[in-house]
């Protein structure tokens, strides 16, 4: 069975062994005859693809314990891949969320990576970088652009530390295999969501 996670420029697609980006009518042209159940954050694409019958939206009988009324459905998903751990999904936003003993116990979000980019750049040109892959965030830098990398991963890196109390990290998204260089002992896959789902799907049949 195909699932994909349909967020708010893309469907990621899910085959069972690896996972596709693509565009929207992409995706829709590509699988739209084959069977699909589906997550998504766009409530605009039901216009387009509600009507498609061999496809399933089960963004609504995903529930996460603990969970609260406005919480995106992928996040949700995403948390259910394990049972305990901090998950970041590094993506247009960075979302990091904690979960004990299969409860969901809060978390925080940042802007994403190229968002806070570009906030700089529209402080003034002179701030208009590309982040710094080889910033050191344990080392005072004295550049502009290993200043700006510095404030952008140190800041991240701190405040999820603060929080980490020994537990897994597992990292997600378009920056997660990026983000997660700077941590010791953190996973990166862009199955977790998936797994999730897979999770959410085995409760639903057994229930």
């Amino acid at each position: 069975m195909l699932l994909a996670d349909i967020g708010n420029t893309h469907f990621h697609i899910y085959d069972g062994e690896r996972v596709e980006h693509l565009p929207y009518s992409e995706a829709i042209g590509r699988y739209r005859k084959q069977p699909l159940k589906y997550i998504s954050v766009n409530t605009d694409i039901e216009k387009q693809i509600g009507c498609i019958g061999e496809w399933e939206n089960i963004s609504q009988k995903i529930h996460l314990p603990g969970e609260y009324d406005t919480m995106g459905v992928d996040r949700k998903a995403l948390c259910l891949s394990h049972e305990n751990g901090i998950f970041v999904d590094a993506g247009t936003a960075i979302t990091v969320d904690i979960m004990e003993k299969g409860i969901y116990r809060g978390g925080f979000i940042f802007p994403g990576i190229q968002a806070m980019v570009k906030c700089y750049a529209g402080i003034s040109p002179v701030l208009d970088i590309e982040v710094d892959p080889s910033v050191d965030p344990d080392r005072l830098p004295f550049t502009t652009k290993e200043q700006i990398s510095y404030g952008i991963i140190a800041s991240i890196k701190a405040l999820i530390n603060q929080h980490r109390n020994r537990k897994t990290l597992y990292f997600t998204g378009g920056d997660g295999e990026f983000l997660s260089t700077f941590f010791e002992h953190a996973d990166y896959s862009e199955t977790l969501v998936f797994e999730g789902m897979r999770y959410a799907l085995k409760e639903m049949r057994e229930c």
